[in-house]
């Protein structure tokens, strides 16, 4: 299994499934499954039996993961989605980089 192309705390775009064209930031990345927990995406009704959590207990609505195939960068110049390549930086630091606008992915 390679590298992945999203980390955790990246901002990505959905573009493929029901959360098409959402956007959030990535809480939990699964590699085992190559999928993510992004906020906000993919959102399911969970029943819930009463605990000391939630002594009602309940339906809640929580985050599912979501593939990685689904999920694009959010460009941090231009803000549309992006594919990200790596490359070497001046340092001799392997970095992620936007393939649309060039620029280095913090």
């Amino acid at each position: 299994m390679g590298k992945l192309h999203i980390k955790k705390g990246d901002i990505v775009i959905v573009n493929a499934g029901v959360s098409k064209g959402e956007e959030g930031k990535v809480l939990e990345v699964i590699p085992a499954k190559q999928r993510a927990i992004v906020e906000g995406v993919n959102m399911v009704s969970k029943h819930t039996k009463p605990n000391a959590a939630s002594p009602q207990g309940g339906i809640i609505k929580k985050e599912a993961p979501i593939h990685l195939s689904n999920l694009n960068l959010k460009d941090p110049s231009t803000g549309v989605a992006t594919r990200i390549g790596r490359r070497l930086n001046e340092s001799g630091k392997l970095v992620r980089y936007s393939k649309k606008s060039g620029e280095e992915i913090k």
